[in-house]
């Protein structure tokens, strides 16, 4: 099964809010998923991304694909986690 890392739209028209979630990569962007890792709101100036970085971690060690939006959301949470240590 190939799984992968990726946004699942949750925000109404014009309001674009999105869930970062494990799913297989079969299943539809809105579709089933195994598990929520955070949101991201992309209308945010600052903290616009919640994340639990330990299990993306987790699922990255497992083999989980990253989209390349997710991918750059994974990088910039490393850093501000990075920074703030």
């Amino acid at each position: 099964m190939a799984v992968r890392i990726r946004l699942r739209r949750i925000g109404g028209r014009n309001d674009p809010v999105f869930r970062i979630v494990v799913a297989d990569a079969r299943s539809p962007r809105d579709g089933r998923f195994i598990e929520t890792l955070g949101t991201y709101d992309p209308k945010k100036a600052e903290n616009n991304c919640v994340l639990n970085l330990e299990r993306a971690r987790y699922w990255l060690s497992k083999g989980a694909q990253p989209t390349e939006t997710v991918r750059s959301i994974l990088k910039r949470a490393e850093r501000a986690v990075a920074a703030s240590n």
